[in-house]
């Protein structure tokens, strides 16, 4: 898919990711309209692409409101005429045993990660079978496809995630809409507590840079790749926990106990 004169909604634009896949999208031509949950990170968004600001609308706006949600729908209709590309990147995330998580922390992962991504793409999807054309592009995570110590919510909402796009996409067979899942492991931005960056230091998780995660994604929406998985040895750990999830379960025994140190200090 060429995305030249695409219109394309970006969840999540404010958030180490986005703010590297915004100019991106730009440079190929794309039309924005990208979304901030605060007016500081919305200022701060519309500088950062100020340069294209005849092809890019910044809102504020928080995707777990239903009325926020309908909102940008309208805004991409009256200011782009539709919608060709929905990019669902916005997303929570909380590291911690799950013995010693807050409560709260639990419908919050789930608003953010699941059911906001469902909505959105519930929201879009008659005008794209109308136009007979569209792309739903869900960012999950690696933790999507194998159950980490520590990350018991978020690989949850991840799982869940990734089934959703998976049954959506068999789905929507030769609608001419599809569905693109993008996995990247653990991403170099401020979204992450910093025990997450001392178990990288320590050699327990590998972390991408997000200007190198925004290309894969600009990479997976013009191939069409219904599922894209970044960073190795994860991606083929993903792919064995599939087929032989006992043998990852005796893999990472060994380093329960160093995660289980870094998750109590995240607590």
């Amino acid at each position: 898919m060429q995305l030249r004169d695409k219109r394309i909604l970006l969840t999540g634009a404010g958030g180490g990711i986005g703010r590297e896949l915004a100019p991106l999208l730009l440079d190929a031509g794309a039309r924005l309209c990208l979304t901030s949950r605060s007016d500081a990170s919305a200022a701060s968004m519309a500088h950062h692409v100020h340069t294209h600001r005849d092809r890019v609308l910044v809102v504020r706006a928080d995707v777990t409101f239903a009325a926020d949600r309908e909102r940008l729908v309208e805004r991409m209709r009256a200011e782009f005429g539709g919608i060709d590309i929905l990019v669902n990147l916005a997303g929570a995330l909380d590291f911690g045993l799950f013995a010693d998580a807050q409560p709260a922390m639990i419908p919050r992962l789930l608003a953010v990660n699941l059911e906001a991504p469902m909505q959105l793409a519930h929201a879009v999807l008659p005008a794209m079978l109308s136009q007979g054309s569209g792309r739903i592009v869900n960012i999950g995570s690696i933790f999507g496809s194998i159950g980490y110590p520590g990350f018991a919510s978020y690989s949850a909402t991840k799982f869940a995630l990734r089934g959703f796009s998976q049954a959506l996409r068999r789905e929507l067979h030769g609608s001419g809409v599809s569905v693109t899942y993008v996995a990247p492991r653990a991403v170099r931005t401020a979204f992450n507590p910093v025990e997450l960056h001392l178990m990288a230091a320590d050699g327990l998780m590998h972390m991408d840079d997000p200007l190198w995660v925004a290309e894969q994604i600009v990479r997976a929406i013009e191939s069409g790749r219904p599922e894209v998985y970044l960073g190795q040895p994860e991606s083929f750990f993903a792919r064995l926990n599939a087929l032989l999830p006992g043998m990852v379960d005796r893999g990472l025994r060994k380093v329960v106990p160093s995660i289980a140190r870094f998750a109590r200090g995240a607590a």
